[in-house]
């Protein structure tokens, strides 16, 4: 894990600009840097930086840019599956310098050519010039977990692994995308990734499974080297299921638990972090400590449980309190390190889960991201699983159960309708909760209706690769990044695995939701290896904080610090803020928002001046 960036075009970069973009990069890297200079046959300039964190082969021999043959890589991220990918190639005549993954990727890419992309399981953001023909090419790992950032610009191309460095590079910001900052403020986090838009103007990423190749004379051309699908197995039995999740899951474990330096988990009570620390603990025979925010909040405290599993899977167990102590002092300084605002007040409490792994003295965690769009997780997936099986023999006892189970537990006003997508299968105003409303505390019109791309006929197989791919994942996948680098950790994902992904994307929907229980197919795959208190559990609890919780907002200091001029009010009526902060209580959609123009605040006060 570490940090990239650079430059290609006909602009000379001063060395004294590299130094200070390096500097900015070392919390990605702290252990190594280095730079890489090129004179294209075109007379272009290209310039590798990267600093490096050491995970595996920790030898100064794997220090980056790396050379192998004609291309030189500086790459951020993990090739999980290096060492079967290094077998290939020795049976192939190939030798190796190093015992690290990078050579290994650089070697792939040297022998075999880009193709290599669709048979490498890892995550990364890459970028490699190739000395003969004088071309750089970027890609990004399947789901996006390693960001990498670009601006096209007419001196040349530069990129990075942080708008920041980006930024250093070209001697200035760019502008703030202030429409972008409306989508936020109105639609929420869901709907960031909903556009190629970013925070800042002409600011834009290189897409998750997308290759970008600039050749000498500056000409672009983009591709994809793997497109999600759902492609169900209509003769799958759900014992089959089962297993298939199961034999895969321990695979993709198996692989990211290769590392040269320890482990920890980030551990809640829900069963997508204690099916890997189950599965760790038990099938991998790994020495785990988990690490876990203890919430005040009865709504959001999973205290009971967690002690629970941690006691029969006799694990290390680490509890981190989370305290109001400095929360704007903070949020400012999580703003300033993500250069853009922090999403949702989870990445804030997450923020301080990190630091925790950090002192502990971990450059690694492991994580459950993805799980719930990979075999369902949210509670608008019963309903469309039910509008799905309508009309079948499981329909009713699916009904019932929903009715008993999952309907006393749901706070959305829209999903309390078992009929909601039968009636109509386009309703999507449970995402965007309250936009209306929230328009209104806006200084200029902005409207922007609910769109979602067609990846599947499935009605419920569609929502969830929307939010694997734009809505959920993606924006998580951003925080998890920002919020680890900021203590040089890297974050691994186990349930963002290729042969895992795709084999759940065949299983039948019917098999998803069975007697109440979402995710059925991943709690039967551990049954007997996690916690029954945890596998049985059908709440779900969610790693969440209310804002009240840190603002206080019956405090004049705090609310004259938030009402105090600033350029946020020339988008938002300051009026309508000191409205909201004279409620004692606030629901759910007017907690978020409240958390939104804070972070737009001080985002716009720290990059717009």
């Amino acid at each position: 894990m570490c940090g990239i960036a650079g430059f290609y075009g006909t602009r000379y970069i001063p060395d004294e600009t590299v130094q200070a973009t390096l500097k900015l990069m070392g919390r990605r890297g702290p252990d190594a840097s280095g730079v890489r200079r090129f004179a294209a046959p075109s007379g272009r300039h290209a310039v590798l930086l990267h600093t490096r964190l050491s995970i595996i082969d920790l030898d100064p021999r794997s220090n980056q840019p790396f050379n192998v043959g004609r291309r030189w890589m500086a790459l951020n991220g993990e090739l999980y599956n290096y060492i079967e990918l290094k077998q290939r190639l020795l049976s192939d005549g190939a030798s190796f310098r190093t015992s690290s993954d990078t050579e290994v990727f650089l070697a792939a890419i040297d022998r075999e050519g880009w193709d290599v992309l669709d048979r490498a399981e890892g995550m990364w953001a890459l970028a490699v010039y190739d000395e003969v023909d004088g071309s750089l090419t970027l890609s990004r790992d399947r789901f996006g977990e390693k960001p990498l950032y670009i601006v096209r610009a007419v001196e040349g191309l530069y990129f990075g692994s942080e708008p920041k460095v980006l930024f250093e590079l070209m001697g200035g910001r760019l502008a703030v995308n202030r429409e972008h900052l409306c989508r936020y403020l109105v639609n929420g986090y869901k709907s960031i990734y909903k556009t190629k838009a970013g925070f800042f103007q002409d600011l834009e990423e290189v897409q998750p499974a997308g290759l970008l190749r600039v050749d000498a004379d500056g000409k672009e051309s983009e591709l994809r080297y793997w497109v999600p699908a759902y492609r169900p197995r209509e003769s799958m039995t759900y014992d089959e299921a089962v297993a298939g999740v199961r034999d895969r899951l321990i695979q993709s474990l198996k692989l990211r638990l290769r590392s040269d330096v320890p482990l920890a988990f980030l551990m809640s009570g829900g069963v997508d972090s204690n099916t890997l620390i189950s599965l760790a603990k038990r099938i991998c025979h790994y020495d785990v400590h988990g690490f876990t925010i203890v919430n005040e909040d009865e709504r959001y405290d999973e205290r009971e449980i967690v002690e629970q599993s941690a006691r029969e899977l006799g694990i290390r167990h680490t509890p981190v309190p989370i305290t109001p102590d400095r929360f704007l002092e903070r949020l400012r300084e999580l703003v300033r390190y993500h250069d853009a605002p922090v999403f949702t007040i989870t990445y804030y409490v997450q923020w301080l889960l990190m630091r925790e792994v950090h002192d502990y003295g971990y450059k690694i965690s492991i994580s459950g991201t993805g799980a719930d769009e990979l075999v369902t997780g949210y509670y608008d997936h019963h309903l469309m699983h039910l509008a799905e099986i309508k009309g079948t023999a499981r329909y009713q006892e699916t009904l019932d159960a929903w009715r008993r189970y999952v309907k006393p537990e749901v706070r959305n006003p829209f999903l309390g309708n078992p009929d909601l997508f039968v009636d109509d299968p386009l309703f999507r105003d449970h995402i965007f909760l309250n936009n209306d409303g929230f328009a209104a505390y806006l200084t200029r019109p902005f409207q922007e209706p609910f769109v979602e791309e067609r990846y599947a006929a499935s009605l419920l197989r569609n929502r969830m690769l929307n939010e694997m791919f734009h809505e959920a994942v993606r924006v998580i996948l951003h925080e998890d990044d920002l919020n680890a680098m900021y203590f040089s950790i890297e974050n691994r994902s186990p349930f963002l695995d290729r042969e895992l992904f795709e084999f759940c994307y065949s299983i039948p929907t019917a098999h998803l939701i069975r007697d109440g229980f979402n995710k059925v197919v991943l709690r039967d795959a551990v049954r007997g290896l996690a916690p029954d208190c945890v596998v049985n559990e059908r709440k779900k609890t969610g790693f969440n904080a209310p804002v009240l919780a840190f603002l206080d907002t019956a405090d004049p200091a705090v609310r004259a610090e938030l009402l105090d001029d600033s350029p946020v009010f020339d988008l938002i009526r300051r009026e309508k803020i000191a409205e909201l902060l004279a409620k004692r209580d606030l629901p759910n959609s007017e907690s978020k928002f409240l958390f939104y123009f804070v972070n737009a605040k001080m985002f716009l006060e720290e990059f717009a001046a």
